[in-house]
């Protein structure tokens, strides 16, 4: 049991639910990234996700996209992020999953990914562009090496393949809330609760809803029916507004206060 269940089972037990915050590594610098993730971590997140910056991103929004682009351009890479990881571990054990496409990792080298991840204390890796047919060695070596490996299940996702992402997940399963990519929206679907109680009925794994998120009232939404929520293109506009201003990372901790408290 790594920290990412220890956390949904603590939050069980306190009948809570958990608060998942997003943001891009190294955007707009690695201390800074490094100063948030302490900061959030005392106002309400519970885990984190940590975006690696790649090039062509397949599921992020225009706010996402900005941040890795500036990010990668400010020379961040997934050595630096995995190096960044290790140096937290000396001031916090929150979950920390990496969000990342598969080329950084392909390109990385899987087998150094995984030995680096490991012992740097990485908990989780959701690869968006990546089925989970597409690589069995890969997540069997993840969970071989306690890594949490995060899929996805959507609005689109036929119901019986929900038992297999059920069984080739750990940790948690990530439902996207919508057909589109990530950003803040105005109103989540319609249908949103139906499909999340369908998706309970058929999963032991607790279920976190995201992309679109970004209101305390989306967040009051949703909780009765999941295990958590995750927030990211909201945070990331908030940091892009304050980019510059010395108060930014107090700033962030207390909009992340502000949604966390729904």
């Amino acid at each position: 049991m790594n920290r990412i269940e220890k956390k949904f089972k603590e939050l069980k037990e306190k009948k809570k639910k958990a608060f998942i915050v997003f943001i891009t590594a190294g955007f707009p610098s690695l201390d800074i990234t490094r100063r948030l993730v302490l900061e959030l971590e005392k106002n309400g997140a519970d885990l984190i996700e940590l975006g690696v910056p790649f090039s062509d991103p397949l599921a992020d929004g225009p706010v996402i996209q900005n941040s890795s682009q500036r990010s990668l351009k400010a020379g961040t890479t997934l050595d630096k992020i995995l190096s960044l990881v290790k140096s937290l571990r000396k001031h916090t054990q929150i979950p920390i999953c990496l969000m990342s496409y598969y080329n950084p990792i392909f390109c990385f080298g899987k087998k150094r990914f995984l030995s680096l991840a490991r012992s740097f204390g990485v908990d989780g890796i959701i690869i968006p562009d990546l089925p989970p047919e597409e690589d069995k060695d890969f997540i069997s070596a993840c969970q071989r090496s306690k890594i949490d490996t995060i899929f996805f299940l959507s609005p689109t996702t036929a119901l019986k393949r929900i038992p297999f992402i059920n069984r080739m997940t750990r940790g948690f399963i990530y439902y996207v809330s919508l057909t589109g990519v990530t950003g803040a929206r105005n109103r989540l679907p319609t249908d949103l609760i139906k499909r999340l109680k369908i998706i309970k009925k058929h999963t032991d794994k607790p279920v976190c809803v995201g992309f679109g998120v970004s209101t305390p009232e989306h967040v009051k939404q949703v909780f009765s029916i999941v295990d958590g929520v995750v927030v990211g293109s909201a945070i990331i506009k908030k940091i892009q507004d304050n980019a510059g201003s010395p108060g930014l990372v107090k700033k962030i901790g207390r909009f992340v206060k502000y949604l966390s408290s729904a």
